[in-house]
């Protein structure tokens, strides 16, 4: 059965929200049990609700937790947000030109651990409507130091999402690395994933496959920091994390699409830079 577009969009925010408190439920979940073994009180995840200037345009909750003993901090974020986009970002945006009015929904989540021998892991998905509406998103891994054994296990996985929901798993890597490079370093920012946008077509087909990366995403989560968390690590391999953390920062004020898109549509200043990663 085909969905109107108001049912569309109802569907893939509240899916969006779920998502969040479910990762925000398995991230305590982590932090507890890691106090725990030391003895010690949890770090909890911090709420906090915006709202754009005009209430009825919409805004979203963020959850950040810092200091943990599995997270040095970790952003959750979830908006739900329209209006009408500047004139000199209409031209990026497909559909915008004709008609500025926009309608946007996304959960993104930024990992930056404590352990630096645990990657940082980001993840986004979003439904964006113009005068076409799409999916959009993907997730990638940025880790202080190359494990092989660790990335095949990740792309594997990776792969396995695609090749099930009949999506070209090649073209989302190609798409995630070309979009993660950090061009005037002429460098990776990580180990890459899948990137996707613009995916029109079959709502229903394009939503599964949306979910179940939402799902895949928490799963290798949870699976790399349990595998890697209590391993020991040393004040220059903290010091060598906190240099790829610098690559991160440069790779987010430059280039990223998502800061841009967020600084553009008047979203929350604190929900937009939730990504950049504690320096020191």
């Amino acid at each position: 059965m085909k969905l109107n577009l108001e049912t569309q969009k109802k569907i893939a925010s509240e899916w969006f929200r779920y998502l969040q408190l479910e990762v925000c439920k398995e991230f305590e979940e982590l932090e507890r049990k890691a106090a725990k073994r030391k003895k010690i009180k949890p770090s909890t995840l911090k709420k906090k609700i915006w709202n754009k200037k005009n209430p009825k345009d919409g805004g979203g909750q963020y959850f950040i937790l810092k200091n943990g003993q599995i997270f040095d901090q970790v952003g959750i974020n979830f908006s739900k947000v329209q209006g009408i986009f500047p004139k000199n970002f209409r031209s990026k945006i497909p559909g915008a030109e004709n008609n500025p009015y926009y309608w946007a929904s996304g959960i993104s989540v930024v990992a930056h651990m404590k352990n630096p021998r645990v990657p940082a892991i980001h993840f986004n998905t979003r439904f964006i409507v113009t005068s076409k509406c799409w999916f959009g998103g993907g997730m990638d891994v940025t880790p202080s130091f190359q494990d092989s054994k660790e990335s095949s296990f990740i792309h594997k996985k990776l792969n396995e999402l695609c090749r099930k929901n009949k999506k070209n798993y090649n073209i989302y890597k190609k798409w995630c690395d070309k979009y993660f490079y950090i061009k005037h370093r002429k460098e990776p920012r990580g180990i890459g994933g899948i990137f996707f946008d613009y995916l029109y077509k079959d709502w229903n087909k394009n939503f599964k496959f949306v979910r179940e990366l939402g799902i895949c995403f928490l799963s290798l989560s949870k699976d790399i920091i349990n595998k890697k968390a209590a391993m020991k690590w040393n004040k220059k391999q903290k010091n060598d994390q906190f240099l790829k953390r610098r690559r991160y920062v440069e790779f987010n004020l430059l280039y990223d699409r998502g800061t841009k898109f967020g600084l553009n549509t008047g979203g929350n200043i604190d929900a937009i830079f939730m990504s950049l990663p504690p320096l020191e």
